[in-house]
């Protein structure tokens, strides 16, 4: 992904490149249709309108800001993990919770654990309240032990019950 700026004086044009994605915006409309003249002579391209999604990012445009969230994408990694129907909790991590290497501990399935720890990995993007405890938990991808799994399962509960969060720009 390549993330491209330009300033003009006050405006600001960003333009965001991936694979063969497009993206772009820009505190003044006349330098938006002046790029899209510009693609659409060198490429065949077409024009999808007001960005409302992107690579599982939700976008949602108002008057006073944006706001950025991935609840579609927490829906579908709750229902890929089978975490539909837990409860929720209230917080990413438990305050008491000290995870270690657990070697007594016992040992689950490296690929599903190795899979969950993925799926919230790609959530940090707009989901900085979960970074650490995701960052966490990601430690112990090598010897996963039950009390990690917990841990990473919390991290479902607490996204279930806040789909919407996001950035606020």
């Amino acid at each position: 992904m390549t993330l491209f700026t330009k300033r003009i004086r006050e405006d600001v044009m960003l333009v965001q490149i991936y694979v063969d994605d497009i993206i772009f915006g820009s505190t003044n409309e006349e330098l938006c249709r002046e790029l899209e003249i510009v693609m659409k002579a060198k490429f065949e391209m077409s024009m999808m309108g007001e960005l409302t999604f992107f690579l599982e990012l939700e976008v949602k445009q108002k008057e006073d800001g944006i706001l950025i969230h991935q609840a579609k994408y927490i829906r579908d990694i709750l229902t890929k993990d089978n975490m539909n129907d837990c409860k929720v909790a209230s917080t990413p991590f438990a305050s008491q919770t000290e995870l270690t290497l657990d070697p007594q501990g016992k040992l689950v399935n490296k690929s599903f654990y190795r899979s969950m720890i993925g799926s919230l990995m790609y959530l940090t993007a707009s989901r900085p309240d979960i970074m650490w405890a995701i960052c966490l938990c990601a430690r112990f991808q090598t010897n996963p032990k039950e009390s990690h799994e917990t841990a990473v399962k919390r991290i479902f509960r607490y996204l279930k019950g806040t789909p919407k969060l996001g950035l606020w720009m």
